[in-house]
Order: structure tokens, then sequence, then C-alpha cells
């Protein structure tokens, strides 16, 4: 065993045992409360303000290099975990897949051929890819901005620059290169994978751009239509835009709306001629029909022609039982399963999450995506040596009512990443306060925490109806807190059952929890820095 592994994991033991402490004794010992009113003057501030009158705190912090409970409030008390869900669902996959594993979608070819002619069909089957090339980089990884296009409701939201449709583009390339000019028949995307899950968002096979179309209007001159960009560009969906610029400081407020189908979209409404570019989405409503159709054009691109109508539904009928003794003609090849976990984690992505749960059932043969419950069961039980019923999960983003976690529970699951050789790597997947991911908006300027806060982040809002306002289910983080000579302290920090007036009052909950979570680092800092002395 390498040193470094064996100290992980003498570190980890020494954080379990306390955790186990901490828990309470199996004749059922009250959970202890370390340091639970020494949280600093700055901390207790933040917590007390008026808007968290009705609140719940929780805080969890562990020193890994002693064992020492740092601070303890509520850590063995259900919360509303939110997306910090995503650390069960992401541990299990990235255990289960692998780091390395790849995701192989190949293109067979049914029927005959004569020359460079396919007398049959292409059908491209499906494997669950969560980008299908939309965002690989040259270098292999999968890119990101800090607010994902999947978040396009919130301020700030961006584009990575990466073509979405570059994998179906590779494909139809290899058909070429596999001396395929000619397809008397018709291309069929086979959705077999798995079935669709009741869960939102919902899941498939087939994912082209994340299953959205991007909109993306930038103010011109006052008087004049803005600026409309779309993508990806697929018949039959057209968009359309009314919007008009108007000077700066007016109103910036665009409606989409979308037919039925989802392939008529319009936009209309204002934009302020000193706004930034708004970004906004529209869903693809047939992600089959979809991904026939973008493949057909990419054929035409790499000059191969196809007899059938490029649009319409997807021909699933059409798809043999099996595909035997069929030539595969083409194939995509993902990043590694790695790349995928950081940018389900940098972003909170709500889809992949998902989507982490129909991969680890297929992996273990089967087509419901709910059979990968028993497989994170068994994960955290046998593997992570963690109680499950530290946990009620219903989903893999977090977003079901149901879904509650305890901050013992999350801080145990960061435990057991440090005894795994993919620790520096799970926690460099994390959004980084200050500098990248869902907390790279916050502690930019002047912020002795920044780069040293590794956490994710969760988010739980609700309408409240009666009072007009935003209900705040949860805002909370989970994750390590490097302190300045490097060492590392596990934490939770959250709040449930807070209130804003809006969404752009929220984000002042939002920056609260990233400031005490900025706050205790500097606090671990100094601790540390006394006991070294």
């Amino acid at each position: 065993m390498r040193p470094t592994i064996r100290g992980r994991l003498h570190a980890w033991a020494a954080v379990a045992a306390t955790l186990l402490a901490v828990a309470g004794s199996a004749a059922g010992a009250p959970v202890a409360t370390a340091n639970d009113d020494d949280l600093g003057p700055a901390i207790e501030a933040i917590m007390h303000k008026p808007e968290y009158e009705h609140s719940q705190w929780g805080v969890l912090e562990i020193d890994t290099a002693t064992g020492r409970t740092i601070h303890s409030r509520n850590a063995n008390q259900f919360l509303i975990p939110g997306s910090t869900t995503k650390l069960v669902t992401i541990s299990s996959a990235w255990h289960t897949l692998g780091p390395d594993h790849r995701f192989t979608t190949p293109v067979m070819a049914t029927g005959t051929r004569d020359g460079a002619t396919l007398n049959g069909n292409l059908a491209l089957v499906a494997q669950g890819d969560l980008t299908m090339g939309g965002r690989t980089k040259p270098d292999g990884s999968v890119d990101y901005t800090n607010i994902d296009h999947t978040e396009a409701s919130l301020p700030g939201a961006t584009l990575t620059p990466e073509n979405p449709l570059a994998g179906l583009n590779q494909i139809a390339q290899q058909v070429h290169d596999a001396g395929i000019t000619q397809v008397n028949g018709d291309v069929i995307v086979d959705p077999r994978l798995f079935k669709l899950p009741a869960l939102d968002p919902q899941p498939t096979p087939l994912i082209i751009n994340d299953n959205l179309i991007d909109l993306l209007t930038t103010p011109t001159a006052p008087g004049q239509p803005a600026q409309l960009t779309w993508r990806p560009q697929v018949a039959p969906y057209q968009v359309t835009s009314t919007v008009q610029t108007v000077p700066p400081g007016g109103p910036t407020k665009v409606q989409v709306a979308a037919s039925p189908d989802g392939t008529q979209i319009t936009l209309s409404g204002t934009i302020a001629a000193d706004a930034q570019p708004l970004l906004q989405i529209s869903n693809i409503q047939d992600p089959n029909a979809f991904g026939r159709t973008a493949l057909i054009e990419a054929l035409a691109r790499a000059g191969v022609t196809v007899t059938a109508d490029p649009t319409g539904p997807n021909p699933q009928d059409a798809l043999p039982a099996s595909y035997g003794d069929d030539p595969q003609v083409a194939a995509y090849v993902s990043p590694p399963y790695s790349q995928y976990a950081k940018l389900i984690l940098k972003v909170s992505h709500n889809l992949g999450a998902n989507l982490a749960l129909c991969n680890m059932a297929v992996l273990q043969g089967s087509k419901d995506c709910f059979d990968a419950f028993p497989i994170e069961h068994d994960f955290l039980a046998n593997v992570a040596h963690i109680d499950p019923t530290q946990f009620q999960i219903a989903d893999g983003r977090g977003g079901v009512p149901s879904d509650r976690a305890t901050p013992m529970g999350l801080d145990q699951i960061l435990a057991y990443w440090l005894g795994t050789p993919d620790a520096d790597a799970f926690r460099l997947s994390l959004p980084i306060l200050g500098v990248d991911g869902s907390n790279g908006i916050d502690c930019i300027t002047d912020c002795p925490a920044k780069g040293k806060v590794f956490a994710k982040p969760g988010t739980i809002l609700g309408e409240d109806l009666l009072n007009q306002r935003i209900e705040v289910g949860a805002q909370e983080e989970a994750g390590y807190l490097q302190t300045d000579d490097g060492c590392l302290h596990l934490f939770y920090i959250g709040v449930n059952s807070a209130s804003s007036a809006d969404l752009q009052s929220f984000l002042s909950i939002f920056n609260d929890v990233n400031q005490i979570s900025a706050l205790m680092q500097e606090q671990a800092s100094q601790h540390s820095h006394r006991t070294r002395k």
C-alpha cells in the first residue's frame, strides 16, 4: 500500500470513529453537541438574521487529522438535503461504474450492402451517454460554466462553446469512412436501454444538449429588435422572436412559449440595452425523433444520403429484436465517467444525477432505473460502511419532497473518500469557492477562503402563495475545508425553512451559507496554526 493511501486510511479511521461517537451509543445516548455554542460571533450574527427566525440550522465540522469534532449542531437530525443528495448518487455511481468507464454508442447497419449503398437501416443504439460529445473539449475533458444552461432561470447562466451536435457529427463521418454514402432506408434511434423512469428531469437513453434548445437574446440599440441565436438547429424546430430592445435601465422580461410538440418556439418581451445577454431554454419533447433527425442531417453534412424523410417520429417498431451479425459501422466513445461526475457535481446537473441511477441499473443488467437504489444501499452499507438509514432518497438529484439526510451521513460520505485512491479527484470535482462551479460566483475578491472550500451546495425552493414569497426549503453546503497549511476538515452547514421575498433576495441566503463556510475555513486555519505552534 502506498504511504499516501495508508495515511488517508488512518485519517479516515480517526474521522469515522469520531462520527460514530457523535452519533451516540446503541443504547440511545443523546447526540453530542461539541462546541455547539462556539460558532463565533460572525457566524452567529448571520444565523440570527430576521429572515432565519423560523429556520433550523445544521452544522458539523470534523478535523480529519485528529478526528476531533469542531462544531456540531443537529448533526444527527434529518434535514432536507437538496442537491447534496448528489454526493450519495455520484459516490455510488463512481464506485459502481468506475471512474474510467466510458459509454460507447454504436451505430448498426441492418440490411445488405451493395458497394457504397446500404439497403436497410442505420440504428443508433443509445447507451445513456450524458453529453454525446456536446461538451467535450479537445483535451478530452468535459466543459462547464459556473451557472449551467440547465439552470437558465438563474441570472448569469451561460453556454459552453462546444457544438452540441459534435458526437453525431463524429458518428456521421465514421459512417462515411466505413464506405457508406447512400442509405436506402431509414435512420432509427434505438432507445431500449432502459424504461423511462418517473423522475424529474426524466433521463432518456439518448440525450442531445441535455434535451434542451438554447435561446440567447442579446440587446441591440433601443427601439430595435433584439438579436436571437439558438442551438442546436435541427428540423423541424423553428424559433422566432419579437423581443424589443428598450433604453438602458428598462425592463428585461422575455417570455418563452412553445407548441405542444416543442418544435415551434416563440420569444416575446423586452430587454434593456445595457443588459447582459439573456439565456433561456425550451424542452425537446421527443429526444428520439430529435436525435434521429439530427443524425440524418449530420449524415448529409458528411456526404451520406438517406432516402427516408428526415423529420417525423422515430420508427422504433422497425428495429430488429437483436442485431445478430449486423455490422457496427460507427460508434461514439464518451470521456471517462469521472468527467461526467465532475460535471454533475460542479453545476448540480439534475438530469445527469437522475441518469446516474439508470447507468447503475443498466450495468447490473436491469432496465428499471429504480433498481439503482439497492445498489446505493449496498454501497453505503458494505463499501462506505455508513448506516443507510441516515438518508431517505427517492431520486438521484435531491428534488423529491421526501428526501432527507443527516449532516453526519453526508460527512461520512466525505470521510469515505479520504480512504480511496480517487480522494483528490473527487474533492476537485466539487465546486470550489470563488473559483468554479456553483460556488464560483461567491468569495471572488478579498476572501481568504477563496480556493480552499470544496463543497456541494444544495437548494430547494418553493412557492409561498399565502405571503407571495419564495419558500427556501433548504440551502446548504457539504464538503471539505482546506486550512491554510493544507489540512482538511469535513463540514456541513445548512439552513432549512427560510424565506425570501423573491429570487434576487434568495441569493442573499445562498451567499450567507457560503459566507459561513468561508468563516469556518478561516477559523479552521487559525485553529490549525495555533495547534502547530
